[in-house]
């Protein structure tokens, strides 16, 4: 059984936020207003994702795993939640990739070289053939534009594809988990420390040293996701509304993600962004578990499963670890 991909997972989680702000900049002729991520509703209607137990004498860690992308609108039961939440002394969460006008209007100014095509071509002039041939394909399916994200790098317009492709089909991946469990947090008095995965600068350093062949390799993963992949999505969404980790660990990768996988561990800035990802939560359960007391952590569940997962890690470290 193939194991969810924990890096590339990673990666397009560190910059989803991001480009979805920069969707909105005016280049792209979008709703100009400031990108933020969206809440979760919390209500009792769902029963929600389980979470992992870690533990080692008296010092517990629960872990909850989010997901992205999910279904719009989605209601999450907190019950389990809060009663963990009464016994906890802090709350680990994922620091907010937030990114508004200003900010976007800076980037596409001081970084257009890396965000856009470069000398005055297009997305058709720099994609092989067949790959923008299959971008346009699926682009007439999701806009009236033609000429929609040409201004834009492979990569770049692409995640602009996809996100427009979840939209069309009521998933988002601009739903932040964290922000619902900071709420709770609040209102049961609980200390949040916000855990800074990666940032705008990052995200920037790995576009920097990307190959094209890299490129276009995660540029054919995420048309593969477009034209065949949202039903997978749509199924992991739903196993993670109704609890199934299960159904999540089996419900693998395409071949494609994989191969862009493997393109990305071959860069030495992407690879190196990913394995600070894991390092920066591992360290950070790890000295909550060794300060004694209840903590809860809210983790990229593809960072938490498979081989060389975090859950994996805790448990080589010597920590007693009980799944949902």
């Amino acid at each position: 059984m193939r194991m969810p991909s924990v890096r590339t997972s990673a990666f397009i989680l560190i910059g989803t936020a991001w480009l979805a702000g920069l969707g909105s900049a005016p280049d792209c002729r979008a709703d100009p207003a400031p990108q933020v991520l969206e809440d979760l509703v919390v209500t009792g209607e769902r029963s929600g994702p389980g979470m992992w137990h870690v533990h080692r004498g008296a010092a517990q860690l629960w872990v909850l795993g989010s997901l992205s992308p999910l279904p719009k609108g989605i209601t999450w039961r907190s019950k389990q939640v809060e009663q963990v939440l009464d016994g906890t002394k802090q709350v680990l969460v994922p620091k907010p990739l937030e990114i508004g006008i200003v900010r976007i209007l800076w980037l596409l100014i001081t970084e257009r070289e890396l965000l856009m095509v470069r000398g005055g071509k297009r997305l058709k002039d720099v994609l092989p053939a067949n790959l923008h041939a299959r971008f346009a394909q699926q682009r007439a399916k999701f806009t009236n534009d033609p000429d929609k994200w040409e201004r834009f790098r492979p990569i770049i317009a692409t995640a602009f594809l996809q996100q427009a492709a979840f939209h069309q089909v009521g998933l988002s991946a601009r739903l932040d988990l964290g922000a619902a469990v900071r709420a709770l947090a609040k209102k049961h008095r609980v200390r949040v420390e916000e855990i800074k995965i990666a940032g705008v600068g990052d995200v920037l350093e790995a576009l920097k040293t990307m190959q094209p062949a890299t490129e276009n390799t995660c540029v054919e993963a995420s048309l593969v996701t477009i034209e065949s992949g949202l039903p997978r999505l749509i199924d992991r969404a739903q196993a993670w509304a109704t609890g199934n980790v299960e159904r999540i660990e089996n419900l693998p990768e395409p071949a494609e993600v994989d191969a862009c996988l493997a393109a990305l561990d071959s860069g030495a800035a992407a690879g190196d962004l990913i394995a600070r990802v894991r390092r920066t939560w591992l360290d950070s359960m790890v000295k909550a578990l060794q300060s004694g007391g209840v903590t809860m952590a809210v983790v990229n569940i593809d960072l938490l499963l498979g081989h060389g997962g975090l859950i994996e890690e805790l448990r080589s470290l010597g920590y007693e670890v009980e799944a949902p």
